[in-house]
This record gives structure tokens, C-alpha cells and sequence, in this order.
């Protein structure tokens, strides 16, 4: 049984954060979640958005290093990379890995349009594995 769960990826910047907000929602109060990255960074202003559509509040996060985790709070660690290197959590949690293509780019030629759906696929993709985590390890989340 799952009481905690990490969310980690590079910059803790867009998935893990999503993620985190999105697993708060679903499972309340019955799981600690946190997330952060090998190299945190600031908080997308499009996760932001995205999460707004569905009533989550990101404009509080942060971006944390995954050093700044205390080991012994957490059960399942969750990797979120899926084309970099994914941070590494030095403790005796179970891990999961979602590669999940990083929605974030640089790129300036890239449309708002698309970036805002990349950021929603990303949502969406992350949103269904939580579901699905919730029915096959946590029977009575909300």
C-alpha cells in the first residue's frame, strides 16, 4: 500500500509538478506527495495554465532539487523522463517509471497553440496513469 509517492523528471518544472497536483487531487489527503528534479528549475507558466482547466492551483509550487527530499517520507518513487536522464533516488522505495515525452521547449518557433496542447497531452497521459495507479493500489482513494 502506497502512503507516500515522489514525482521526479529533470527540471521538476512541468510533468512532476502536474503530477503532483494531480495526484493531490485525486487521493487527498490518504497519500504524502511530493516531486523535484535532479535540476530544478521554476515552475512552467503553461503547466500552470493547463492545471488551471481543471481546477489545480500550481501558482504556489516551486521547483525542488530531489536532494532536498527526505528518504524516509516516501514508499514509491515515480520517474516521468522519457528522452533524458532521469534522476536518482537513493532509497529503499518502490519505483515506477512513466516516460512521459517532456511537453517544455525552448523553441520560440513553436505556436502557443501547440505548446499549450503538448502540455495538456502531457496532463492528460499523466492523469490516466494516476487513475489507473488509484484503482489497482489504492482501493479507497477518493
Amino acid at each position: 500500500m502506497t502512503s507516500s509517492m515522489l514525482f521526479l523528471c529533470v527540471a521538476n518544472s512541468a510533468r512532476s509538478q502536474m503530477a503532483e497536483g494531480l495526484a493531490r487531487m485525486l487521493f487527498g489527503d490518504e497519500v504524502r506527495v511530493q516531486s523535484a528534479g535532479s535540476e530544478p528549475s521554476t515552475v512552467n507558466p503553461y503547466a500552470i495554465e493547463v492545471m488551471k482547466e481543471l481546477g489545480v492551483d500550481l501558482g504556489a509550487h516551486r521547483s525542488k532539487s530531489v536532494q532536498t527530499i527526505d528518504p524516509t517520507t516516501v514508499d514509491t518513487v515515480i520517474t516521468l523522463c522519457a528522452e533524458e536522464v532521469c534522476p536518482v533516488f537513493l532509497a529503499e522505495a518502490r519505483r515506477l517509471h512513466w516516460p512521459i515525452p517532456d511537453p517544455a521547449s525552448k523553441d520560440p518557433s513553436i505556436p502557443r497553440e501547440e505548446m499549450v496542447a503538448r502540455f495538456v497531452a502531457a496532463r492528460d497521459t499523466i492523469l490516466a496513469k494516476l487513475e489507473q495507479f488509484a484503482r489497482d493500489e489504492l482501493p479507497h482513494a477518493r
